[in-house]
């Protein structure tokens, strides 16, 4: 199948990212590479552009797809956390911009035997990076009620939460609970029919939760915007695209304590705590796909880009 992708907030994006043409950038998500092929065709011969993903049908489909520039850009697999160790084997310190984009590609959820989706049936796995061991399959199976509790509540945001992890536990017992439509089901029974009508499909919170705790979606963001920031320029740009409210607050407090890092109490006359300010976000609400991407495509609804510019 060919990895197709419909890319948010693109023109954003690519105007945000104010790129010099012999910058050098990085695409941490590069997904088929669509910002990329926006970025390097901006670039002459002296810019570059590094593009890091963990997916290897995406390393395949990005490569393709920028051969044209073939002579400005290094493809890396690898997950965007590693940047820096990254950079450093690419003898690089810093960069002229950076672009992540946290969306799950349109052809991630659209190959079946991937197990994203779950609008066909497909083995539980979810895996961004297939070399991982561990699969969706596992969490299901594995982890105790509480545990599938917290993470549906936390990170699927439903507020039936509580009764799916219990049905899941309560199938499980009979068997193995192996593919997308079998845990489809199980989270059906477990939501009361007159709320199954409202909302989007039934199932579709309980999936993003387990793929965001098997990947470590928000552990791996949280712990890298810091080190990216440091990576950056004086005047280096970082445009974060989320698609989830718990991704967007990430990258809401990260941006702003790298703007103003002070831990003084407020009412202390002087600074004395030593922190300095590494830049200054520019998107002081995010921006947010207008009218006509929104008609041309359902995927960007819950999309929100945020900047942040490094001051030396």
């Amino acid at each position: 199948m060919e990895f197709k992708h419909k890319y948010v907030l693109l023109q954003e994006t690519i105007d945000n990212l104010n790129i010099k043409p012999d910058g050098i950038y990085v695409d941490g998500t590069l997904g088929g590479g669509g910002h990329s092929f926006e970025i390097a065709k901006r670039l002459s011969n002296g810019g570059r552009l590094i593009g890091i993903d963990q997916d290897e049908d995406a390393i395949h489909a990005a490569g393709e797809r920028l051969q044209p520039f073939a002579d400005r850009v290094t493809i890396v697999r690898n997950n965007y956390r590693n940047m820096d160790v990254v950079l450093k084997e690419l003898g690089i310190e810093k960069v002229d911009g950076i672009v992540l984009d946290l969306g799950v590609s349109s052809y991630q959820l659209d190959t079946a035997e991937r197990g994203f989706t779950y609008k066909t049936d497909a083995p539980l796995d979810m895996r961004m990076d297939r070399r991982q061991q561990m699969t969706a399959k596992d969490i299901i199976n594995n982890y105790s009620e509480m545990e599938l509790y917290r993470i549906i509540r936390d990170y699927g945001e439903d507020k039936f939460a509580k009764n799916i992890a219990k049905h899941i536990v309560a199938a499980r017992q009979q068997k193995a609970i192996e593919t997308t439509f079998e845990l489809n089901e199980i989270i059906k029974a477990a939501i009361p029919m007159k709320f199954r009508a409202v909302g989007g499909h039934p199932a579709k919170k309980t999936f993003q939760a387990i793929r965001i705790e098997l990947n470590h979606e928000l552990d791996v963001l949280n712990d890298s915007i810091d080190m990216m920031i440091n990576h950056l320029n004086d005047m280096g740009r970082f445009c974060i695209i989320t698609f989830h409210s718990l991704e967007d607050r990430i990258v809401k407090v990260r941006f702003k304590n790298n703007e103003n890092p002070c831990t003084c109490p407020p009412d202390f006359p002087v600074c004395v705590c030593g922190n300095k300010s590494k830049g200054k976000v520019i998107t002081r609400k995010p921006i947010l796909p207008s009218e006509e991407e929104l008609e041309e495509n359902k995927r960007s609804k819950s999309s929100k880009l945020r900047v942040f510019e490094r001051r030396t």
